[in-house]
């Protein structure tokens, strides 16, 4: 199994566990209240989107990371196409950090 399916197969089960927070306003309101534990973006968001969300993670130390596109998400997730997720549980999040970081070295 590829690292992406494995990213993909942890942010759907993450999902079912009712750990995650999809779309762009809700993604920003759960970094501000500091829930946001870490977020993935689609590497086709939008300008704004991808600054407003860079610029949040950033003023509240929240871990950012781009993966795949907004099909590649929505599919992760069993939704239509998603541009920005929220991981809610540290111990997603720590997984997924580790997998996103080794995918993006590669």
């Amino acid at each position: 199994m590829t690292l992406g399916e494995q990213i993909s197969n942890l942010l759907g089960l993450a999902t079912r566990a009712r750990k995650t927070i999809t779309g762009e306003e809700l993604v920003v309101k759960e970094i501000r209240s500091q829930k946001a534990k870490l977020v993935v973006l689609s590497n086709d968001a939008s300008k704004n989107t991808a600054k407003k969300i860079n610029d949040k993670c950033a003023s509240f130390n929240v871990e950012l990371h781009v993966f795949g596109d907004r099909h590649d998400l929505g599919h992760a997730t069993g939704k239509e196409a998603r541009v920005a997720i929220a991981i809610m549980d540290d111990g997603f999040a720590k997984k997924l950090s580790g997998l996103l970081n080794e995918y993006n070295r590669g």
